[in-house]
């Protein structure tokens, strides 16, 4: 019998009434390691309402207090960094040292929700009108309901999370069914410290528990990551709603490299950035665009690091790869690679090819290298979420802005350039939210926000940093007058500013 994973709610394991449940897998074997438990509508209800119960309480808890825990959940997350990294690779399938770095990223969010007193600060002005002050706060929502994907099972959380509960909310979060069990130990740590039970909850489950989330009257707001289709929905279906939502979607990445860069530093954060999770990171970089004589050059050097890379399981410290998350997108990336053949489009290294010895049955897709991908091909138009990387030549500097400005994805973007006027150039006219100069990977530390334009983001936030504590409260302004011993008498006008 496999174990049993159950949900975190009031500050301990349930199972729920529902008696659904699902696989999870050791994606680097193929085979079934637990099974967990899927949250129905009741159980849904049961989270809130604890959350709910809870809120009343925390939302009045002082800032002195909230910073201590928030202080002592970091000292445990980070004392605790490898159990999680076990846990991250041992169902995601992701190599120890690419997880344990998603939990020092995730520590970053903790961090900046540690100086929460001055993050809540309000604003005054005095003597506004004769004898008026005014005064401004930023209050909690209620519980906000958290949904993230597979992909960063503790850093995406931790990127909601420590801000929407230090803003004085409280929590349930769906994580995906796919790897569910760090989300609980990470639960777990925030009551070991000194969390009240009820503030931060944990369900699991499909499409019945994040409907319900959806449309549960006690949760104001909705935090999302996951693919574009599915935050469009949630948005548009939580803003009928009445909710606040913030839905961040999917990415199709593009990386300019001008023909003065260095080339292997370009290579070099090509392949990281392209194959790192097995590709499986909204901010990967999924398309090269060379421009002029950068291209064949920059073929030749990726397609020897390529050749470099052990791809294998999370258990052998050689690995620098694992495999993708199920057989099911095993199968979708496989197909998504004989599209780019079909199309014309010149396969450099070919990832379906991949064996890895004694895990046959994993769900591995070998580093996949295309050339001569043009814009009207599936292979580039897709977002694959693989390990799959396209270059698509272009002449012109003008031509490769003009090619990610046409994209209907706007997450992420980078330049690799030794002129500074190009990169100047770039930053300014480019229509992504997030870019990097000579940075493939140009993610936001914690005190900054995380988000993308056009359809890699859905509504006015961006997630953590600022735009977080701004999602996660909202403004009152109170007007005052204190009455004085001159009293006016009735006057019917509008008010005046005198």
């Amino acid at each position: 019998m496999s174990e049993r994973i159950g949900h975190w709610i009031n500050g301990q394991t349930a199972f729920g009434v529902s008696s659904l449940d699902g696989p999870v897998f050791d994606p680097a074997t193929g085979r079934e390691s637990a099974r967990v438990a899927y949250a129905n509508v009741q159980d849904v209800d049961e989270a809130v309402a604890n959350a709910h119960a809870a809120f009343l309480d925390w939302r009045v808890t002082s800032l002195a207090l909230r910073t201590r825990v928030m202080f002592s959940f970091r000292s445990l997350v980070d004392a605790a960094k490898d159990e999680l990294a076990d846990l991250i690779a041992g169902e995601h399938g992701k190599t120890k040292p690419d997880a344990r770095g998603e939990v020092l990223r995730g520590l970053e969010t903790i961090e900046f929700a540690c100086g929460l007193s001055s993050h809540l600060k309000g604003e005054n002005s005095q003597q506004v009108s004769t004898g008026i002050d005014i005064h401004s706060v930023r209050e909690p929502l209620g519980v906000i309901g958290c949904i993230t994907p597979f992909n960063f099972p503790v850093m995406v959380p931790l990127w909601m999370v420590p801000v929407a509960i230090a803003s004085g909310n409280t929590v349930v979060l769906k994580p995906s069914e796919k790897d569910p069990s760090v989300s609980n130990r990470v639960a777990e740590l925030f009551v070991e410290a000194g969390g009240p039970p009820g503030v931060f909850n944990v369900i699991h489950g499909g499409r019945e528990a994040v409907e319900r989330l959806i449309e549960h009257p006690d949760v104001p707001a909705l935090s999302f990551v996951g693919s574009t289709p599915v935050a469009r929905s949630i948005y548009e279906e939580g803003s009928r709603q009445g909710k606040r939502v913030q839905a961040l979607g999917g990415a199709k990445n593009h990386m300019l490299v001008l023909p003065d860069a260095d080339m292997d530093l370009a290579a070099d954060a090509a392949v990281s950035a392209g194959f790192g999770s097995a590709g499986e990171r909204c901010m990967a970089i999924s398309v090269v665009v060379a421009v002029g004589r950068a291209a064949d050059d920059l073929k030749v050097k990726i397609a020897e690091r390529i050749r470099d890379l052990q791809v294998g399981p999370a258990s052998d410290p050689a690995s620098a790869m694992g495999p993708v998350i199920t057989r099911e997108h095993k199968e979708f990336v496989e197909s998504c690679i004989g599209s780019g053949v079909e199309a014309g489009a010149s396969l450099v290294t070919d990832g379906r090819l991949i064996k890895v010895p004694g895990h046959e049955e994993g769900f591995f897709v070998g580093p996949t290298l295309f050339d001569h991908v043009t814009s009207d091909m599936e292979i580039y138009q897709r977002e694959v979420f693989g390990p799959v990387l396209s270059i698509v030549r272009v002449e012109h500097f003008a031509e490769a802005i003009e090619l990610v400005n046409r994209n209907p994805y706007a997450n992420g973007t980078a330049i690799f350039t030794n002129d500074g006027g190009a990169a100047r150039r770039f930053q300014r006219e480019i229509q992504v939210g997030m870019v990097g100069v000579n940075v493939a990977i140009p993610v936001p530390v914690g005190f900054y926000s995380f988000g993308g334009w056009k359809s890699s983001l859905f509504g006015a936030h961006s997630i953590y940093g600022p735009d977080g504590i701004h999602f996660y409260t909202r403004p009152k302004v109170v007007t005052t007058r204190w009455a004085d011993p001159v009293h006016r008498g009735v006057d019917l006008g509008f008010p005046r500013n005198t």
